[in-house]
Order: C-alpha cells, then structure tokens, then sequence
C-alpha cells in the first residue's frame, strides 16, 4: 500500500498482473465506496495500445458524475489519472461510449457503487451491448443478475436498442435500487442440473439457419452433460432493436437444484463454422459443471468485489482462478486494507474461494432514512 506525497493519493499500478481495464475499474469502484483518493498510473499497461480508450474514459467519467467527484488528466490515451471521490448520489446518469465499447464493462464499474447510493439510480448506458473481448450485456441479465441476488441486491434490465461492432449505438437503462449492506454467500454445493437454457441469434442480413445452427452446436455438448431437457431460443432480431450491423450470438444458462446458475457464451465469426460456436460456449458450462463449480469462470471474477463488501463470511467454489480474478482479489484486499481472501485448491480441477468481507454499511441510505 502506497502514499503519493502530494496530495495524499493512494497510488495504484495498473501494469501489474491482468494489466488491463479491470484494474482502473476496481479502483475506481473501492476509491468511491472507501472514500480514497487514488492516482492510477501505468493504466493498461498490458495492452497494444496503453492508455484510456472511448470505453475506459466513459466509465471513469460516469464514476466521477455518480459520486460527484473530480478527476484529473482523463483523457484518450491518458495513462495516468487522479481520481478525487465525492458524495455517492442518486437519480438518472449517462455513460455514453463514442464506439462500440462495451457497456457491460461499464455496469460492472458503476453497479457497485450504485448499489451503495442514497436513493434509486437509473443508469443510461450506450455504445456496444454484444461485443467481443467483454460479457454479452445478456450474460450479465441472464446469469450474473442471479448470483448477484444471492448477495441481497438487484437491477432491473431494458434493452433499447442493441449495438455492435464497429459502430455501436446500443443503449440500455438500468435501475438499481440501494441495500444497506450485502450479505454473505455460501455456494460449494453445485447439487444436479435441472434445467439449460438460452438465446441464440442472428441481427442485419445475416440468415436465420446461423442461430439454428449455434443452438444445434450448443444443443449436442449439453445433452452429454445432462438428460435434462434444452431450451434454447432462436430469433432473428428486428430491425428497430438492431437497427446498423450484422452480428449473431449465442448465450447459454445452467440451473441446479441448489440454484446454482452457471453460464456460457460467444459470438459468430465469419470465417467461423456457426455450429462450433454454439458448441464453444455449451463447453463453458461442461467445464464448470464437471467440477462441481457454483459460478462460472466469467462471473467468477465478478463475486470477488461483491464478496469483499459483504457483511461476513462468503465461500464460492469454482474452476481454477482466472487472471482477472487473481486481478480482482488483489485490489479487493490491497483497497480495502480488511478483505482477506483464502483460495482452496482442489486437486487442481477446482478452488473454493473464501473472504471475511468488511461489512461495508451504506451510510448514505441509512442517513436518508426515516425510523419507523
């Protein structure tokens, strides 16, 4: 844990480990709700091109509107910022990425200091909503919205308008009501598959018979897994929803009978066999339920944040820790001083993640409160 000398800012390397957007997200995140300010240097170190893109500069501009605080050298191809948090608010803010930049990166900054605030907060979110490189903004309704309930709070989720590569142009409305603290999770008991479900599409000019032959891909790994029944959804989006771009997509759930819901995705590529896709993302879910995983290996990395907040102990098992969640940990426990996590490897098929949260009360909920 470092001190700048100038004006007392906890120093942060965003080279170290993933090395990428994640790191700036998560703190950003911790520097609004433990009320630090923070200097991020070295921001995205990791990548070909080092620096703030369209959708990292939207999201530390939509942090700094949400707590009303300030920030300093934010800019294209800024490497280091200052970040100076305020008072977390409420009411209607816009993250608005000028290209087809993910806004689910963008909810995965913002939710859980909105989920912390003083009143209801209506996020408005535009730019790329099924992209490569980030959770398809469905993943995040569908899969990661339940596990994150487990903790004692929720969104509610409107689809406007979808948008992809290379223009973007989707937009979102997320409505998130505050708690005043999160509590904590057990989840290593997986218990047996009841059900598969899913999505799988086609948007633009691109031909029904690719969703077909996604879900057919999808269909053919899960039936190995389960003698459960597969209900996977084939459509060809409206012209009003997806209005510019070709794309196709699928996104896969697992339920259990301990509620476990496990996911999986991708995307069509052009040079690509459409039925290999569907089988890709039907392996995600094969690979987490083989080793008896509660969470997936793209939600995995998101629990941590939620699990360092939580008010006691949480215990997740899952497959081998990802990097972004090697990342996650490390700037859970380096921000908040208290967060201690224990990894459990198992055999090496998979971990039992633990965390003594730190309880993190909302303040700002409880002062705005009225006693009964």
């Amino acid at each position: 844990m470092n001190w700048t000398p100038d004006n007392n800012l906890f120093d942060i390397d965003g080279s170290v480990l993933e090395g990428g957007g994640q790191i700036l997200r998560m703190a950003l995140c911790f520097s609004v709700l433990t009320k630090t300010p923070v200097r991020i240097r070295n921001i995205r170190q990791g990548r070909k091109k080092p620096g703030l893109a369209a959708q990292h500069l939207a999201g530390v501009e939509l942090m700094r509107d949400i707590c009303q605080g300030r920030v300093h050298r934010a800019a294209l191809g800024s490497t280091e910022i200052d970040f100076f948090p305020g008072h977390i608010g409420h009411g209607r803010f816009v993250g608005h990425i000028q290209t087809a930049g993910s806004v689910t990166l963008l909810l995965q900054a913002a939710l859980p200091v909105a989920i912390f605030s003083s009143g209801p907060v209506t996020l408005d979110l535009r730019g790329g909503t099924n992209t490569d490189l980030a959770p398809q903004v469905d993943f995040l309704s569908e899969i990661f919205r339940p596990n994150l309930e487990r903790f004692g709070a929720s969104f509610d989720f409107d689809l406007m308008r979808r948008g992809y590569f290379p223009k973007g142009g989707g937009q979102c409305i997320v409505e998130v009501k505050p708690v005043q603290s999160l509590k904590p999770v057990d989840m290593v008991d997986m218990g047996a598959v009841t059900r598969f479900f899913g999505w799988s599409f086609v948007a633009g000019v691109l031909p029904l018979k690719i969703a077909h032959e996604m879900s057919s891909g999808a269909k053919s790994v899960l039936n190995q897994i389960s003698g459960t029944r597969v209900d996977i959804e084939v459509y060809k989006e409206s012209i009003d929803m997806a209005p510019e771009g070709n794309c196709s997509g699928i996104i896969l759930g697992c339920e259990t009978s301990n509620g476990a819901i496990i996911g999986g995705s991708a995307l069509g590529e052009a040079r690509k066999n459409s039925g290999k896709s569907g089988e890709e993302a039907a392996r995600e879910i094969q690979s987490a339920v083989s080793v008896g995983a509660c969470v997936d290996r793209h939600v995995q990395d998101m629990m941590i944040i939620l699990m360092g907040l939580a008010d006691g102990k949480s215990r997740i098992r899952t497959e081998p820790l990802t990097m972004h969640t090697k990342t996650a940990i490390y700037v859970t426990e380096l921000m908040t001083k208290v967060a201690k996590f224990n990894v459990i490897e198992e055999n090496g098929r998979n971990a039992i993640i633990e965390c003594n949260g730190i309880g993190l009360r909302n303040v700002n909920l409880i002062n705005n409160s009225r006693p009964y």
